[in-house]
């Protein structure tokens, strides 16, 4: 996974990307696509739980900027949010490396000449530290910063209020004395005959929740509830993932950073709804031609 000096090394995901969309139907969420990636190509857990100075998950962010690019060369569709999806010429589409490293230069060359004020090598140096700059990413990165300058009780708190946005009910806080990791408690029902005790333990954290940390939160449940919850501004790390839902133990949602601001959006928590257009460089290309 190393690259080559001088090169984005997201490029590699171009090709890799388009055939997990295959798979998929044409079509997936964001981390479904990563994982199917990841799948496809055996990556090792290692470098999946690499991280970027901001907190996000490293492998996630080069994926979403070869997306960036896909959608620019007219292979992807970026009309649904929350959606990748194939266009009709994305269907058909089969990248080999050096296919993608053409597309890669080409974007880089009118991005140039759009930002003339940056050289490539600043754009190339700005890709492989941020996400592309599209309204979702910016409204996520600005959420997720002031998420994570509350204090803790403070976090803890406005988990509790996101979380009866979203249907839970007598949900509160145990407060500082964080009795035995957990950080909080609520009923969710499912219907007038069926509801269920749910512990929750919030994370403000820039790095990874580890394996080691989701047991000892299942280890506090234990007896006291039947769903428990961490909700994290940060990621989880794959052997986190795989602990939360081991066969045998009780099942633990696993909410991070990402999942996080959807859930604030949905119920538009904290978050005033305003229309942002993003200029379509694929349409304007032909008429240069």
């Amino acid at each position: 996974m190393k690259k080559r000096k001088g090169q984005a090394e997201f490029v590699q995901w171009f090709g890799p990307l388009l055939d997990a969309l295959r798979e998929l139907g044409y079509s997936g969420k964001p981390r479904e696509v990563s994982e199917r990636i990841a799948q496809n190509l055996a990556l090792e857990d290692d470098f999946l739980d690499e991280t970027l100075k901001s907190g996000g998950n490293r492998f996630h962010n080069q994926v979403a900027w070869a997306r960036q690019y896909l959608i620019w060369e007219g292979l992807l569709d970026s009309t649904e949010r929350g959606t990748w999806k194939l266009t009709e010429k994305g269907k058909n589409t089969h990248l080999t490396p050096v296919e993608s490293r053409q597309i890669f230069l080409k974007w880089v060359d009118i991005n140039q000449k759009i930002r003339k004020e940056k050289s490539k090598k600043e754009i190339i140096e700005d890709q492989e530290e941020e996400e592309p700059e599209t309204a979702e990413v910016t409204a996520e990165k600005n959420l997720l910063s002031v998420l994570k300058s509350l204090s803790p009780f403070g976090f803890e708190n406005v988990c509790k209020e996101l979380l009866r946005e979203h249907g839970f009910e007598n949900v509160e806080v145990t407060g500082k004395s964080h009795d035995g990791g957990i950080d909080g408690f609520g009923v969710l029902e499912l219907n007038p005959f069926v509801s269920f005790k749910v512990i929750f333990q919030c994370k403000r954290y820039e790095g990874s929740v580890s394996r080691a940390q989701v047991g000892d939160f299942r280890n506090a449940m234990l007896g006291r509830a039947e769903k428990g919850i961490i909700l994290t501004t940060g990621t989880f790390s794959r052997d986190a993932e795989k602990e939360a839902s081991r066969d045998g133990a009780p099942p633990i949602e696993l909410v991070d950073g990402k999942k996080l601001i959807q859930m604030f959006e949905m119920v538009k928590l904290g978050l005033k709804p305003k229309t942002v257009y993003d200029v379509d460089l694929n349409y304007f290309q032909k008429f240069k031609e």
